[in-house]
C-alpha cells in the first residue's frame, strides 16, 4: 500500500496553484509577477519580490542538518502550517478521523476540528508519569483513522516515547493510518527516533521545527520530513508562498556552522539548567512532583497551582498553565530559562515558603 492511499481521493492528482515564481526562478529581469520593479531603500533582502516557495538554500541545509534528502522535506510557517496540511490531505470532512494522546500539543485537535475531522482521544496514562498507552491507542483505531499523532517528547508533559513502543505503532498502521512523530523538542532529548523510522517506512512523517532548539521561534520555521510521495501532495495544497523572505534569511544565518555551534552549546546549557532545577523544586514548598524531561521544560505538580501561577505573574515571572480538565490541573509548565531567570523562580518559590 503507498501512502497516496492513505490521501483523499480528490488530491491524489492535484495540481494546486502554480504561482509564478514556482513556474520560473532567477533571470535578470522579472516581469512574470506583477512585482514592484523597486525595493524599499535601504532594503538589502529585495522584499519587493516574492520569495521561492520552497528555497533551495534552505531546504538544502535543513538537508544536511536531518539527514535527510532534500525530496523528503516540506518546510512551512512553523509545525502548525504542516499539521494542518496533513489534515486536510488525508481527512474528508465528515469521514476522516484523527487519533490523539492528551494531555498533548492542542493544535493537532484543533486542525482536525476545522478540517471537520473526527478527534478519537486516547489519554496518556496519568498513573504511569503520562506515559503513552501503546495498546489502547491500537484498541481506539477505526476503519475512519487518518492520522495518529505521537509527540516526542510530549508537550507539556516532556517524556519521550520508547522506540519499542513507536515501532508497535508503525507496524500496527501500515496500510491503515499515517503516524506523525512530533519531534520539536528532539534535539534536548537523548532519544529522538522518529526520522530513522520516517525514512524506512514511507506511513510515517515527523516533524521538527527551528523554533525550539535554534533560537526562531519568531521566525516561524518548520520542517515535515515524509515520503516524496506525500510532500508533493502537501506542495500542491499549501498556499503560494508560505515563507517569507526574512524568515528564509533568518533561517539560513541561524544554519551556519558558527551558529550551528553556538546552538549546541545553548542546547547543553538547557540540559543542566533543566537537571538543576529538577533537582531544585521538589525540595520547595508545595511543590509534589516534577515530570522527567526530554524537553526545554518542567511539567511541575503543585499542592494548588494556581495560587502559585498568580504570585509568579505578580513577579513578572510567566508560567503556563495547561488547559483545564487534562489531567494537569495542579501542574505548571516551567519553560528552561537563562541561568538567571531560572534562579529568578527558586528565589520566588522560596519565598513563598517563607511566607507559608
Amino acid at each position: 500500500m503507498s501512502v497516496l492511499d492513505l490521501v483523499r481521493e480528490d488530491l491524489r492528482g492535484f495540481a494546486g496553484y502554480s504561482s509564478a515564481r514556482k513556474e520560473a526562478s532567477g533571470g535578470r529581469v522579472l516581469l512574470n509577477a506583477n512585482e514592484s520593479p523597486w525595493s524599499v531603500a535601504g532594503d538589502a533582502l529585495a522584499l519587493n519580490r516574492y520569495p521561492d516557495p520552497q528555497p533551495a538554500a534552505l531546504i538544502e541545509r535543513l538537508s544536511a542538518l536531518y539527514g535527510v534528502p532534500a525530496d523528503r522535506l516540506l518546510v512551512g510557517r512553523g509545525s502548525d502550517e504542516a499539521i494542518d496540511l496533513m489534515v486536510r490531505a488525508l481527512c474528508k470532512a465528515g469521514e476522516g478521523e484523527v487519533l490523539v494522546s492528551p494531555p498533548t500539543f492542542g493544535m493537532y485537535q484543533v486542525c482536525a476540528r476545522v478540517q471537520g475531522a473526527a478527534v478519537s482521544c486516547v489519554p496518556l496514562r496519568a498513573e504511569d508519569d503520562f506515559a503513552l498507552d501503546v495498546e489502547a491507542v491500537l484498541a481506539a483505531l477505526t476503519p475512519a483513522t487518518r492520522i495518529v499523532f505521537v509527540c516526542s517528547p510530549n508537550n507539556p508533559t516532556g517524556g519521550s516515547v520508547p522506540r519499542a513502543s513507536l515501532e508497535r505503532l508503525v507496524e500496527a498502521l501500515r496500510g491503515r493510518a499515517l503516524l506523525v512523530i512530533d519531534e520539536a523538542y528532539a534535539e534536548f532529548s537523548e532519544a529522538a527516533e522518529g526520522i530513522a523510522l520516517a525514512l524506512a517506512h514511507e506511513h510515517v512523517a515527523v516533524l521538527r521545527t527551528l523554533s525550539k532548539a535554534y533560537a526562531l521561534a519568531g521566525a516561524r520555521i518548520g520542517t515535515l520530513i515524509a515520503a516524496p510521495e506525500l510532500i508533493r501532495v502537501l506542495r500542491a495544497i499549501m498556499a503560494p508562498y508560505p515563507l517569507p523572505t526574512p524568515s528564509v534569511d533568518a533561517a539560513l544565518k541561524a544554519l551556519t556552522p558558527g551558529a550551528l555551534a553556538l546552538a549546541r552549546s545553548r542546547i547543553g546549557l538547557i540540559r543542566e539548567e533543566r537537571r538543576r532545577l529538577a533537582a531544585a523544586l521538589p525540595g520547595l514548598p508545595g511543590v509534589r512532583r516534577v515530570l522527567d524531561s526530554e524537553a526545554n521544560f518542567l511539567a511541575v505538580e503543585f499542592d494548588d497551582a494556581a495560587p502559585v501561577y498568580r504570585a509568579a505573574l505578580a513577579a513578572g515571572i510567566v508560567l503556563r498553565a495547561p488547559n483545564p480538565g487534562n489531567g494537569l490541573d495542579r501542574f505548571l509548565r516551567v519553560s528552561i530559562g537563562t541561568p538567571a531567570e531560572n534562579d529568578a523562580l527558586l528565589t520566588l518559590l522560596q519565598s513563598w515558603r517563607e511566607a507559608a
